[in-house]
């Protein structure tokens, strides 16, 4: 299977942890994020992966090509953001032959069980299939409500009113019918121009597992006190 991962966001909002650092590098418990997600993925059977960068872009080459692990990995640089679909729809040709892929946000942290994900989806058979967690401050996150069969009835990227707390973690599974969702212009957000255009065409899976956003200083100290690593 094949992924994308994430992560040309600047960081400015960990500054000055990323003055010297990309954000996927800062470590968590003295290992870096990018490397914690590529052990995910190895372990739940992804074994390509496409990192966009922008920030720092040396630096996540200097580290990959040291860095020990079973996993093919491509970078895409970007020069100029294309935001997070832009980076899909440029590299759409990468997914060309695959019955489905994932993507994953490198600035979220979790040990989620990407495996029972990929069960719920191939259950559903929707265009996507998207990891839903509860959250305290839904105004802040793209909200999704549900039917009694799992398929999403509305979502809303950070509502100034939400209709409730499911929001969307930041992990996906998409297939060829979320590529055509993706607008022409550029750049283009996932949740705010593909997600939105999706209601009723994909489906949420409720998750349990370990999951913090690590994109604000209090978060990423918080990720340092209570990251449980994997089993």
């Amino acid at each position: 299977m094949k992924a994308f991962l994430l992560a040309a966001g600047n960081g400015t909002r960990l500054r000055p942890l990323t003055e010297g650092t990309p954000k996927c590098l800062l470590p968590i418990r003295g290992v870096p994020l990018l490397s914690i997600w590529l052990e995910l993925c190895r372990r739940h059977g992804i074994d390509e992966v496409l990192i966009n960068v922008h920030a720092q872009p040396d630096a996540v080459r200097k580290y990959l090509a040291t860095a020990q692990n079973c996993i093919q990995v491509k970078i895409f640089e970007e020069p100029k953001l294309l935001g997070s679909a832009g980076t899909i729809a440029a590299n759409r040709d990468w997914v060309s032959h695959e019955m489905l892929f994932w993507i994953l946000y490198a600035d979220v942290l979790t040990n989620m069980n990407l495996r029972a994900l990929l069960d719920f989806h191939m259950a559903q058979q929707t265009a996507a299939t998207l990891a839903i967690y509860r959250v305290p401050d839904p105004s802040r996150c793209g909200i999704v409500t549900l039917n009694a069969k799992g398929v999403v009835t509305s979502f809303v990227e950070k509502p100034r009113i939400p209709l409730g707390n499911l929001a969307f973690s930041g992990v996906l599974i998409g297939t060829h019918q979320l590529l055509e969702e993706i607008p022409n212009s550029v750049p283009a957000d996932i949740g705010f121009d593909v997600l939105s255009r999706m209601i009723n065409k994909m489906s949420a899976c409720e998750v349990s597992d370990y999951l913090l956003d690590i994109g604000t200083v209090s978060n990423y100290r918080q990720a340092q006190a209570t990251w449980p690593g994997f089993d």
